[in-house]
């Protein structure tokens, strides 16, 4: 087929079934383009071309034989680095020496193993993935598809690059304050957080989810039928439950939609991000929904008290390692975690409190709405190299204001394409669900995503000029 790469999973595996398209050929397309790709780009931390097109010979005999083997059978899909793969180290992004390999997959891999995916290869993550940024110790720089100056965000980096570049239409990240939004927001892909523990990971924290970034909405809500089984290493994990995720229609008449244009601290809001959020909150409002302008639940006590507990928690992993190793770690992260020394217990426990803080504050918001949308990001680009929106290694998350409240609240989140700014890049919104409704925050993003229309074309590879 011409330009299979274009294709979502769901109309891939519709080719696969109606024998219009092999998963072998596909591979094949799909390795041309990373090739095309990836001097520039740099998204993948392991990639395997050779066994990528030996799974997909297998999968191509299995369909030919009409017998699939498990709902993805041939679909490739890449797993952020951070996402263990059995007999892969996991370096964390980090250039610190060889570390041991992994002994088994972690539950996202394992579950998108089990319904036969083709692992394309890892993706890549800054360092500890605590920066929102393609910049790395390890990996080196990964640029955004888009414009090769500009800045994925962070830390599912790797990931946000390779959906927009077409690296296969599956990707999974993780997210702690906003790593799967933003990235998703800024590489112009839709980036589901679900409610914490409706996808099994190990490790797990407080606030840390995985989740799919993909070019549609529908590709999302197909991943969550394979990533949402449970998997008792999760000690976190939602009790198991019967949604029909493909299930994506939704009649908006009635729903009270809240507002949330000031995030209550960090960086000012871009007027061309406010303008095209205020353009999909009017579509909410066209097909019947009331709009409710809603305060931030975010404040500065709670970010910079947040603030404090990740350096006191960052410090507790530099710390053990030995001079020579931390001198390897990027310099970014060790001038944002120096303080974590000095923080007093009392100091990081109320930091930690503060977290409790943004639970409450989030969870009061549905009272009053049954949703929620807001920008995903304050700005709508940033250089390559910077390590955040402001670069300045002393205020890391005055960027993470709308994202990282609904970590700690535990409530989906998802982030898609509103429309491009005045230069054509991606500017990302974000709908929020009460906890546990991420069948809703789906269903939302759907509706969202079909006023909008197609996204008219994506980036292409260098030496094919820029999309845009």
């Amino acid at each position: 087929m011409d330009n299979c790469l274009s294709l979502d999973a769901t109309h891939l595996l519709a080719a696969y079934r109606d024998r219009r398209l092999s998963p072998l050929e596909y591979a094949e397309a799909l390795i041309a383009q990373v090739e095309c790709w990836e001097p520039s780009l740099n998204a993948l931390y392991t990639y395997y071309p050779d066994d990528l097109l030996r799974a997909a010979r297998e999968s191509t005999s299995r369909w030919t034989r009409g017998a699939p083997r498990g709902r993805l059978d041939g679909v490739p899909v890449t797993l952020k680095e951070l996402i263990a793969t059995r007999d892969e180290p996991v370096p964390g992004g980090v250039d610190i020496g060889i570390s041991d390999a992994a002994s088994q997959d972690a539950p996202p891999a394992a579950r998108l193993a089990e319904d036969s995916a083709l692992l394309l290869g890892k993706t890549t993550c800054p360092d500890y993935g605590m920066l929102s940024s393609g910049l790395s110790s390890l990996h080196g720089l990964t640029r955004n598809p888009w414009h090769l100056d500009c800045n994925t965000g962070g830390s599912s980096s790797g990931a946000g690059a390779a959906a927009a570049a077409g690296y296969g239409p599956l990707h999974v990240g993780t997210d702690i304050g906003g790593s799967i939004r933003l990235p998703a927001a800024w590489c112009g892909v839709v980036g589901f957080k679900p409610t914490l523990g409706r996808i099994p990971i190990d490790p797990y924290y407080v606030g840390r989810c995985a989740g799919p970034m993909t070019r549609s909405v529908d590709d999302a809500a197909l991943m969550m039928m394979s990533l949402s089984r449970t998997d008792r290493r999760d000690a976190m994990r939602l009790p198991p439950e019967r949604i029909d995720w493909m299930d994506l229609t939704l009649n908006v008449h009635g729903l009270r939609l809240g507002v949330m244009m000031d995030a209550g601290c960090g960086l000012p809001l871009d007027e061309e991000i406010r303008e095209q959020v205020e353009v999909a909150a009017r579509r909410f409002e066209a097909a019947g929904a009331t709009l409710v302008p809603l305060e931030p639940v975010l404040t500065r006590d709670m970010l910079d008290g947040l603030d404090q507990f990740w350096r006191a928690r960052q410090w507790s992993e530099l710390e053990r390692l030995t001079p020579e190793q931390r001198d390897r770690v990027l310099p970014a992260i060790l001038a944002w975690a120096d303080d974590g020394a000095r923080l007093s217990g009392l100091e990081v426990v109320r930091g930690f409190q503060q977290t409790l803080n943004m639970r409450r504050a989030t969870e009061s918001v549905f009272d009053g709405v049954d949703a929620l949308i807001s920008p995903t990001t304050p700005n709508i680009a940033f250089p390559a190299t910077w390590i955040s929106p402001t670069n300045d290694p002393r205020q890391p998350f005055e960027h993470i204001a709308y994202t990282v409240p609904w970590n700690m609240g535990e409530q989906p989140a998802i982030s898609l394409t509103a429309g491009f700014s005045h230069d054509g890049m991606p500017i990302g919104v974000q709908l929020v669900g009460p906890r546990f409704a991420d069948h809703l925050t789906l269903k939302l993003a759907k509706a969202l995503e079909t006023w909008r229309g197609p996204i008219p074309f994506w980036p292409s590879p260098p030496d094919a000029g820029m999309a845009h």
